[in-house]
């Protein structure tokens, strides 16, 4: 039992025996009085006035001690409610996942935590009594940390990054906090640190950073990041008076290999290219993925455009090695667009897009090859742009308008239908011709709105013309295959007739046949979704695509149309011969009407007449013109060639 404790046991017990004692010596002296004489009395007055007196302050004195006794108690109930609160206070201390540093006011360690040694290797006797300078990692300069103390020392505390070392001399970023510390009297006493390893979100950071910059499948760098190489790649050749070339690289035909193998293989194939490109390239070469299949290389000492026409040589080359991937042997071939800084521009954005321009230039003239940069190809690239943002607005404004062109039937020579052609009539430049527009139309994806369009004027447009008595059986309009492709065509179709009030035997849609060979059993969906609705359906251009006979039989068309291609050749190509005669009995065989296109001479006409070919349309019957100006009443005359006896 401590002291402290027995000092104010032992105060009670004296307070309680004098009470005890004075109590009973009270009484006896009071009997007393009351039972002795009157000398006596007095004597014994006496006495027990100096015995009460007497005892009264020793009682006091016993008292006052245990009072005192007590109070210690209390003091020592407090101090063991301090000590409980160090402990607590020590504990989180020591479990706490932030490391703890606390130097005295010379700036000695004088205690660390548990996560302290954890975090930094060292034990807690290796750094008492050192200085916290032990772990720098010489990678601030002294600066830093005269600016640390001066805020530490206006403010009283400093929080921010610092790199420090591990004991096995490992570098690694904190965050840190530091403060000081003051006693009772306010002065200086103690500095303490807190910091917290931040190594991961350091790397979790560059790896975002790397995310942003490189392509996922290929780690090569992405657009942004060639961009701003790109840049300073031209701004160092701009100052050391060198050239530069720019190759954008289009794998040929690539979808055919996601379509047929699948994605994975597409994959596969991408990163092998990557592969294959980057062992053939060395420093001053930054190779990129700029997405899809289209990579870029940057050549940074390219002076002369023979010399960049043998790098894209030497890829095209590099490129047509087979590919084994999962038991295939792959092969691709590469068209590849150049331009040259600073010949043909001064800018990184400027050069990609000269290099889009001649990398277009090199498909059309036939792929697996590279095309240079000319100022007539940016020309013709910013006449397409003009045309798109004119188109948009054309159909906005209703400057778009449809002619029509005659359809007769060969035998009877009698206009039986037409043909709906969309013309642009332009404000300034006057009536646009359809080859101008339409591929453009094509590559933005206007054609669909162009289509539907046409389609509510031609359905308008027979319905005045039932109303006004002029007998057609049918009116044509072409469907692109972004319009086929969508899955609303049927409701699309229906709402047209549906709102004209046009009866959907005489609405005619004409599908090219590379539009329904793309997915044939979209194709043959969508067909019979449309059949439902009682429209005609044509296949357009056939013979120029590669249509496979068990699914033309499957398709529930009533029309072929034979292309104009065929047709101009008639009746003195043998092979065009061979092939209209063919499409004739395919189409006779499997019961659908045979409708030839563009023709123009007599000779091809009477050919076509002879080889039981049903309907015909062309310049030789009439050009496509507006509604009001067609020709009801003539047609052409079909002579026979006289009889050789």
């Amino acid at each position: 039992m401590p002291a402290t404790y027995r000092d104010a046991l032992r105060a009670a017990l004296l307070y309680l025996l004098l009470s005890i004692v004075w109590l009973e010596l009270s009484g006896y002296l009071l009997n007393s009085i009351f039972d002795s004489s009157d000398e006596q009395l007095r004597w014994q007055l006496i006495s027990g006035y100096v015995w009460v007196v007497l005892s009264a302050g020793l009682i006091f004195l016993a008292r006052a001690r245990l009072f005192r006794c007590l109070g210690i108690g209390a003091k020592l109930r407090a101090r063991d409610e301090d000590q409980v609160r160090l402990r607590q206070a020590a504990a989180v201390f020591d479990c706490t996942r932030e490391g703890v540093l606390v130097t005295d006011n010379e700036g000695l360690i004088v205690h660390v935590n548990r996560a302290f040694m954890e975090i930094t290797g060292y034990q807690h006797d290796e750094v008492l009594g050192q200085r916290p300078s032990l772990f720098k990692s010489g990678r601030h300069s002294t600066a830093f940390y005269q600016s640390m103390f001066t805020t530490l020392g206006s403010t009283g505390e400093w929080s921010g990054e610092i790199w420090n070392r591990r004991k096995n001399g490992e570098i690694y970023p904190q965050w840190q906090t530091i403060r000081i510390i003051h006693d009772d009297e306010g002065r200086r006493s103690h500095y303490v640190a807190v910091f917290t390893d931040i190594s991961a979100i350091k790397n979790s950071e560059h790896e975002l950073m790397h995310l942003a910059h490189h392509d996922p499948l290929t780690d090569l760098p992405n657009r942004l990041l060639f961009t701003d190489r790109a840049e300073q790649a031209l701004a160092s050749a701009q100052n050391h008076k060198r050239g530069c070339a720019l190759l954008l690289i289009d794998l040929d035909h690539f979808k055919m290999i996601n379509d047929s193998l699948g994605h994975t293989i597409g994959d596969q194939l991408l990163k092998a290219v990557a592969e294959r490109l980057k062992a053939m390239f060395g420093p001053g070469i930054t190779l990129a993925r700029l997405g899809g299949d289209e990579f870029a290389v940057l050549a940074e000492n390219c002076p002369q455009l023979v010399q960049a026409a043998a790098l894209a040589q030497r890829i095209i080359d590099g490129l047509k090695e087979a590919f084994p991937i999962e038991g295939h042997q792959l092969f691709i071939n590469t068209s590849i667009g150049i331009s040259l800084f600073p010949a043909d521009a001064l800018s990184a954005e400027q050069l990609l897009r000269n290099a889009d321009s001649a990398l277009s230039k090199a498909k059309n003239t036939g792929r697996n090859g590279y095309a240079l940069y000319t100022e007539e190809l940016t020309a013709h690239a910013q006449q397409r742009v003009e045309t798109a943002f004119e188109l948009r607005r054309a159909l906005e404004q209703q400057e778009l308008r449809v002619h029509y062109q005659p359809v007769h039937d060969l035998k009877t020579r009698r206009l039986i239908g037409v043909e709906a052609l969309v013309r642009w009539e332009h404000p300034q430049r006057g009536l646009i011709s359809p080859a101008e527009f339409i591929p453009i139309a094509e590559r933005t994806g206007l054609i669909a709105e162009i289509d539907a369009w046409v389609m509510h004027q031609s359905c308008l447009q027979m319905c005045q013309w039932q109303r006004a008595g002029v007998a057609l059986s049918f009116v044509a309009v072409n469907v692109s295959s972004r319009l086929f492709a969508r899955r609303e065509l049927y409701q699309q179709v229906a709402q047209v007739l549906r709102e004209t009030g046009l009866d959907p035997a005489y609405l005619e849609l004409e599908v090219t046949e590379s539009a329904v060979m793309d997915d044939p059993e979209v194709a043959l969906e969508q067909m019979h979704r449309l059949r439902e609705l009682g429209v005609r359906l044509a296949i357009d251009d056939f013979g120029t695509g590669y249509s496979s006979l068990l699914r033309l039989k499957r398709l529930p068309v009533q029309k072929l149309k034979i292309d104009q291609g065929f047709v101009a050749g008639l009746p003195c190509d043998d092979d065009d011969v061979a092939i209209v005669r063919v499409i004739i009995a395919l189409a006779q065989s499997m019961g659908m009407q045979v409708h030839a296109e563009g023709i123009e001479q007599a000779e091809q006409a009477r050919f076509l007449l002879e080889h039981a070919c049903d309907l015909g349309q062309g310049y030789w019957f009439g050009r496509p013109v507006p509604a009001e100006q067609l020709d009801w009443m003539h047609a052409p005359i079909i002579e026979k060639p006289p009889q050789t006896l």
